[in-house]
């Protein structure tokens, strides 16, 4: 059983690279979606009961081996082999029931596992509480917290600021109708339909003001039906949730990653190559997918099949979208716009400033670094190309800041990122794969 963790990789201080000669040609395959196997950690742990479950194409990061870390403080068995991507998960109690009565569970920096697990922990029968570094507790909880107060539990943030720490006090579900917003993430709601299940009552969730990154509750209800749950949308924002299910899965592969091929797509726009993605095609469960799309009316074809996408550079133009659907992309399209003829202009994206860093923010600032013209707006901002310079990028402990700002050594000399490692929250090997593909 190999247990090595990530944070036992090794990474250099900054990375550089030279830029391309010639337009990419690449087949690059992506490990597995995180959004993916941190929702099937959780519905596996509360699902399993005696009988283990085992989980195919487990993404290694930070992010997953904080959820597996803190299942395992919660009393759930997990056997981990990295090397072959899978992970088995078996409780010692029956589904739906969490086997510690205490926990102090450290989520990291990971809005996934805090926010999924302040949800399921609200099943059990005694005292919780999750915290995270100190980005973590700048990154807002309360709405998920009232609408588990509606369902009689006690969960409180320890300092009265809306942030983390979390305290959650339960001897289950007691009321069966809760309202929530999912205004600022998509993750509150995502959390209590995949607790819903397991509650001893019939349970009513309904949904209040704007939502955002509705392709990840998508995920959520998808993965939820896949594994035999019974969740009947009465319409887009009430769901109507039977307790005391069980789920008939007993086995899952999850898919590669749309978020990180979302890189390599961008890559082929930015050099006029052609790069292929592996798995990842018509049927995947994942709205990032669609940032193929976007390529494509900035000029590139795209490809899509059953089973992998194609995307082979064009003239690039700049765009004006709306990309609340598919956020975690925005700083793929930012980088990539540097590259295009015309201004770009991202919108109704004013929840990512609550990520890892203030996304916005730091993509205007970091934008500027390399000359381009940048205008930030409460829920986006304006991008005009200009004449590209080399730059050493600041990547606020943000994964996919470093990421993005990767693509632009493709054509710009003199790129920096600065604290590579910071890409082990989601694909600690990004860096070696992006250096293969580019040969």
């Amino acid at each position: 059983m190999n247990m090595k963790h990530q944070d036992e990789k090794v990474y250099p201080k900054e990375w550089a690279c030279q830029p391309v000669a010639k337009p990419l040609l690449a087949v690059c395959p992506v490990p597995g979606s995180k959004s993916i196997t941190n929702r099937a950690l959780v519905l596996a742990a509360l699902n399993s009961g005696n009988n283990p479950i085992i989980l195919k194409g487990v993404l290694q990061s930070e992010d997953t081996e904080v959820m597996i870390q803190c299942l395992r403080d919660l009393g759930f068995s997990l056997n981990v082999n990295w090397t072959a991507s899978e992970v088995i998960i078996q409780s010692p109690l029956a589904p739906g029931k969490i086997p510690a009565a205490k926990a102090n569970l450290f989520t990291a920096n990971s809005g996934t596992t805090l926010r999924f697990l302040t949800a399921m922990v609200s099943l059990g029968q005694g005292n919780f509480r999750l915290d995270g570094i100190e980005r973590m507790r700048e990154r807002p909880v309360a709405d998920l917290l009232d609408a588990l107060k509606q369902l009689g539990v006690q969960a409180d943030c320890e300092k009265s600021n809306g942030c983390p720490p979390v305290i959650i006090t339960s001897q289950g579900w007691k009321s069966a109708i809760a309202s929530i917003k999912a205004e600022t993430s998509s993750q509150f709601l995502s959390g209590l339909l995949m607790a819903a299940p397991f509650a001893g009552l019939n349970v009513e969730i309904n949904l209040e003001g704007q939502v955002v990154s509705q392709p990840y509750i998508d995920i959520t209800l998808a993965m939820l039906r896949d594994w035999g749950f019974q969740i009947h949308q009465a319409n887009s924002r009430q769901f109507l949730i039977q307790g005391g299910q069980e789920g008939r899965i007993r086995e899952y592969t999850i898919e590669p990653d749309a978020s990180a091929a979302s890189y390599f797509f961008a890559a082929a726009a930015i050099t006029g190559g052609k790069v292929t993605v592996p798995g990842l095609g018509k049927n995947s469960l994942q709205g990032d997918i669609h940032f193929a799309s976007l390529l494509g009316q900035m000029g590139c074809q795209v490809e899509m099949e059953q089973n992998q996408t194609t995307v082979i550079g064009g003239n690039l133009k700049g765009i004006d979208v709306d990309m609340n659907a598919i956020s975690d992309t925005v700083m793929t399209l930012g980088v990539t716009a540097c590259f295009a003829e015309g201004q770009t202009r991202i919108r109704n994206v004013a929840h990512i400033r609550h990520k890892e860093t203030d996304r916005i923010r730091a993509m205007a600032v970091e934008l500027g670094k390399l000359g381009a013209r940048v205008v930030e707006f409460g829920d986006g901002l304006q991008i005009h190309p200009g004449n590209l310079r080399g730059a050493a990028i600041d990547t606020y402990n943000d994964h996919r800041i470093a990421m993005s700002f990767a693509l632009a050594s493709l054509k710009i000399p003199g790129m920096v990122i600065k604290d590579p490692g910071c890409v082990r929250k989601t694909y600690p090997d990004f860096f070696e794969d992006f250096e293969k593909a580019i040969g």
